[in-house]
């Protein structure tokens, strides 16, 4: 069995705003196009373009429609990948010693040349975050795409997740949660970050932030949205008129 480290030099980790993420799946696809010509070995899709298709994912959105008690009803896009956290049963529950999490970063990886395909650490998860990959027979989940953060050959601006550089709307946010005065731990104490799933004591790194009640929020079409005319006009008001006498 692998022994988690007593404690980790950084805390690298994500940061995810529900209220901002739109779940258009982009975090997905640079996901799966990054870590197939990168690190390890590549996801595999089992029969693509046929009627029962499937594949390997490191990261999956998933929608819900939310009710809270209090205001109006609303779709919550909710982003799924690897915690990275401190208690990560995943590590200790490993016979090979393929699942680690190193000091440096806290970042939690698979040497897939030790991994045996038995699938212990998937049971061991809570969130569901790992996925056997069905053509190489190893487990596979998010590596913070630790082969592209550290890599000196891209520029600076480049040296994040590729989740985080493609996300749209800005949802996504990368850095060391392990220092309070880092712009995700900022983030994080701004709008009351929350852990998922704390109950379960495994200490998870990343953090969610939470959606906003839509009541507080303003809605900047409205002004647009208004009423200009009682009458329509012009070729609108011809072409309302002439349908009316053929109705």
């Amino acid at each position: 069995m692998t022994q988690l480290p007593t404690h980790t030099e950084k805390k690298l980790g994500l940061v995810i705003d529900l209220d901002t993420c739109v779940g258009c799946h982009a975090c997905v696809i640079s996901c799966k196009g990054w870590n197939t010509e990168n690190y390890g070995a590549p996801l595999s899709d089992q029969n693509p373009y046929g009627a029962d298709p499937s594949g390997t994912f490191l990261n999956r959105v998933h929608s819900y429609e939310v009710t809270p008690d209090e205001g109006a009803a609303m779709t919550v896009h909710f982003p799924k990948s690897c915690l990275h956290c401190e208690d990560a049963p995943c590590v200790t529950v490993c016979p090979t010693g393929a699942s680690y999490k190193r000091v440096e970063d806290g970042i939690v990886l698979v040497n897939e040349s030790d991994c045996i395909g038995c699938g212990l650490c998937a049971w061991a998860c809570p969130y569901g975050a790992r996925e056997l990959d069905q053509a190489e027979g190893v487990m596979k989940k998010c590596t913070l795409c630790v082969d592209r953060i550290y890599n000196e050959n891209l520029p600076e601006i480049d040296r994040e997740p590729a989740c985080v550089r493609t996300c749209p709307a800005g949802a996504r946010h990368f850095g060391d949660l392990g220092d309070e005065t880092s712009d995700v731990s900022k983030l994080v104490a701004e709008r009351g970050g929350m852990d998922l799933m704390p109950e379960l004591g495994t200490k998870p790194v990343n953090k969610y932030l939470p959606p906003r009640p839509k009541d507080d929020q303003i809605d900047i079409l409205a002004p647009f949205l208004e009423t200009v005319a009682e009458e329509p006009t012009g070729f609108l008001g011809w072409l309302d008129k002439t349908l009316e006498r053929i109705g």
